[in-house]
């Protein structure tokens, strides 16, 4: 494989023609020693720690199905994705978006939970011995430009997302690691709905919750409580 170390990241980040946040964690996660870019069974890896492959997803799981399918065999992976904690948005205008209209705090605050809105893509990558998953908590800026495509959004459109600060991590190498996130109270056999009444979360998150779950392994159904399927944790997991 290539080498390329950390001293370099910054001029040759440059040349990636990455999104900025993309960028940044790279910038950020990074250590002395870290190569990047190196090339290796057809792919592109984006940073290299001994051993272990890392790659950065801001975006949908999905997109990196056939990467992973292709590297998890015969390759330790560490996927890290961000979910904003806090973010401000900025709308820009003016000839090349220069100049900043606005600047407000979104009442939107992101939690370790939100990944699996992402992980229902690819339910059941805990399950995959070579397979790390990294959550970045993070503070964010997103640049907003006009754009006449987006009416849903008044004409609005997100141009990039910008990393201010990384405030907190999970790291969940195991099923049983994920189901860590399950309220603490559940009862032995439990429902989506329990799931969302103890984790004051809406229903729908419950669900994706408890699809990747047991995707994974980490819980099993064990029969109906009237139209609701009920789990509980698998003791293997």
């Amino acid at each position: 494989m290539g080498s390329m170390d950390v001293s370099e990241s910054a001029s040759h980040i440059g040349t990636l023609n990455e999104k900025p946040l993309h960028a940044a964690l790279k910038d950020h996660y990074a250590q002395p020693g870290d190569r990047f870019e190196v090339p290796l069974d057809g792919f592109h890896i984006d940073l290299v720690r001994g051993d272990l492959l890392v790659e950065f997803q801001t975006g949908n799981f999905g997109a990196m199905k056939r990467k992973l399918a292709a590297l998890l065999p015969d390759h330790r992976v560490r996927l890290v994705h961000p979910i904003a904690a806090e973010k401000w948005i900025i709308k820009v205008g003016g000839r090349g978006g220069q100049n900043t209209l606005s600047r407000r705090k979104s009442p939107k605050r992101g939690c370790v939970d939100d990944v699996f809105e992402e992980l229902v893509s690819l339910p059941a990558l805990l399950a995959e011995p070579n397979f790390s998953l990294e959550v970045l908590m993070t503070h964010e800026e997103e640049v907003r430009r006009k754009d006449r495509r987006k009416w849903r959004r008044g004409g609005w459109a997100t141009a990039e997302r910008r990393l201010l600060d990384v405030v907190d991590r999970w790291v969940f190498e195991t099923p049983t690691d994920l189901a860590d996130l399950l309220p603490p109270e559940l009862p032995e056999a439990f429902t989506t709905t329990d799931i969302a009444k103890g984790a004051g979360k809406p229903l729908w998150i419950a669900q994706k919750m408890a699809y990747c779950l047991r995707e994974s392994g980490a819980l099993t159904p064990i029969g109906k409580q009237g139209r609701s399927i009920l789990y509980h944790l698998t003791e293997a997991a």
